[in-house]
């Protein structure tokens, strides 16, 4: 997910889109224009991210290999206060679909029984190749709290797929990565509730970002200006 129309400020006491965590650890600012004032802006970068994603924003499903794709699939988590939606989801369904126990013998339910999910994995694409920087790998591994908590499962390992190269990335959901996902969150929270945006620092992930223009890092380069003091005559 790389794009996102403007959206209206938040307060601290409501959800926070997944995207919300990449923003905030690309840069604070950067989070704060888009989440808590509203502004946001489209440039190449955006607009070639959301080209890649085409194919995976059209919510359905497709089978290949035992796994089940589900495109565009919703996500939430009520006790970490996430909303979002995941670009592919690969599932593993389980094998038995007789009957829940209970059901009246020699009598069908008066709906089939849906297969149990035993096995789940978000997949985020990406217009370009790995960045330095770890907001991609926190953003998938809220997608994987979701789901965990979606589907009462836990969730082990994801993928991030590069769509300039055509190449997949496994990411496992260590215990370093859920501290650190968790901490972003936490951090996040703290920022939106802040009563000022963060200063505007001129750091590598200005190039490239969409909302320089609105930022103005370069200017935080300059020494403000003094007024021309006149002289005292005795």
């Amino acid at each position: 997910m790389v794009s996102e129309p403007a959206c209206s400020p938040l307060s601290p006491a409501e959800t926070f889109p997944l995207s919300a965590l990449n923003h905030l650890l690309y840069c604070e600012r950067r989070a704060y224009l888009i989440h808590a004032e509203g502004v946001f802006a489209d440039n190449e970068h955006t607009v070639l991210g959301n080209l890649a994603h085409e194919h995976v924003d059209f919510a359905g499903y497709e089978q290949r290999a035992g796994w089940t794709l589900l495109r565009a699939l919703p996500l939430f988590s009520d006790h970490l206060g996430l909303t979002g939606k995941a670009d592919l989801v690969e599932v593993r369904y389980a094998d038995d679909t007789s009957p829940k126990a209970g059901s009246p013998a020699g009598r069908s339910p008066a709906q089939p029984p849906r297969p149990a999910i035993t096995a789940a994995r978000p997949v985020e694409y990406k217009k370009g190749p790995k960045r330095r920087w770890d907001n991609d790998e926190v953003q998938l591994c809220a997608q994987a709290f979701c789901l965990e908590e979606m589907f009462g499962l836990v969730v082990e390992t994801g993928a991030i797929f590069y769509a300039s190269s055509q190449t997949r990335r496994e990411v496992v959901f260590d215990s370093a990565l859920r501290r650190t996902t968790l901490s972003a969150l936490a951090a996040l929270k703290s920022l939106i509730a802040a009563p000022r945006i963060p200063p505007a620092i001129l750091k590598p992930q200005c190039d490239g970002c969409s909302l320089r223009a609105i930022c103005l890092p370069e200017a935080s380069a300059h020494r403000a200006g003094h007024l021309f003091t006149p002289r005292r005559y005795s």
